[in-house]
């Protein structure tokens, strides 16, 4: 015999003498569920298209409180501030913690979901206070209310200004 049939020979009757057949039984049936439970993970799923595919149209305003992504917004806009309505100005950070709004988009006629997210680090921007409270509740559903400094997640809780990113399209009843 050469060599390596001497050694694949060792290593099936070490690999023999330490399992068994219910062992690889157990094995393979832990790897099935696995394998079968991987869907359920929660994941993006923006690359398979569907709602998050085309971007909504944009014709409207950023720098003014009548633009249509603002419906539910309470504060200053970090459009008027250094930043854009998707991203904080330079020196400030994102806020981990947001509140979330569902506006129609005029040039569409569609609902999409808007994530409102502070910028936080810096001292208040004080240019464009917008305050639109459409179907907004009061405080005690925090995850619905805009009343509160979304701030207190972050590394800073200083408020600086707030953006308005369209997270996909609202499911329609």
């Amino acid at each position: 015999m050469n060599i390596l049939d001497k050694f694949m020979e060792k290593s099936s009757r070490h690999v023999a003498q330490r399992s068994s057949r219910r062992g690889l039984l157990r094995g393979l049936g832990t790897a099935m569920v696995g394998a079968a439970s991987i869907p359920l993970l929660p994941v993006a799923r923006a690359s398979e298209g569907g709602a998050q595919a085309s971007a909504p149209v944009d014709t409207g305003d950023p720098t003014t409180c009548d633009y249509w992504r603002y419906c539910a917004i309470d504060g200053f806009l970090c459009e008027c501030c250094g930043g854009t309505y998707n991203s904080c100005p330079p020196g400030t950070e994102m806020s981990t913690l947001t509140w979330i709004g569902t506006c129609t988009n005029p040039d569409d006629g569609r609902n999409y979901v808007i994530s409102y997210n502070d910028c936080c680090g810096a001292t208040q921007c004080a240019n464009c206070l917008c305050q639109r409270d459409e179907r907004d509740r009061p405080v005690y559903r925090a995850d619905k209310s805009n009343d509160i400094n979304w701030c207190l997640g972050s590394s800073s809780s200083i408020y600086h200004c707030s953006t308005a990113i369209v997270v996909g399209l609202a499911l329609e009843d």
